[in-house]
């Protein structure tokens, strides 16, 4: 089954490494460098999930994860956070809160990312 994922976030190199390889998987891939980006493109066309930074310009992950769980067509849009400040946030908060699925610390495995997707999307378990 081909997924539609959104990723987003403001470092290209790792924007271009996760791209590839869920490209390669054969999924449809959207790119923004921002959570104001991010929006615009989810309310062009829902993505099946989406993986955002947290610390981003313009907009942040935080802010648009606040964003989309106000919305009712974007309320249960099924999200994957990335971060670097991984010990900083907490996955049991960001899980409560703003319905996170998983919390990914940066440097992280673009196959690691793939799997999680898979995961989520084909509905199992994510393994924390």
């Amino acid at each position: 089954m081909t997924y539609r994922v959104l990723l987003c976030d403001d470092e290209i190199p790792i924007l271009r490494a996760a791209e590839f390889k869920i490209k390669k998987a054969g999924h449809e891939v959207r790119v923004a460098s921002d959570g104001e980006e991010a929006w615009e493109l989810i309310r062009e066309r829902m993505p099946d999930i989406l993986v955002t930074d947290c610390q981003m310009p313009r907009l942040d992950g935080l802010g648009l994860l606040r964003r989309l769980r106000e919305h009712d067509e974007t309320r249960h849009l099924p999200v994957l956070m990335l971060t670097a400040k991984g010990f900083e946030l907490s996955a049991a908060e960001l899980a409560e809160r703003y319905n996170v699925l998983e919390l990914i610390a940066k440097p992280f495995s673009p196959r690691y990312l793939l799997d999680t997707i898979t995961r989520v999307l084909d509905g199992q378990t994510v393994e924390t």
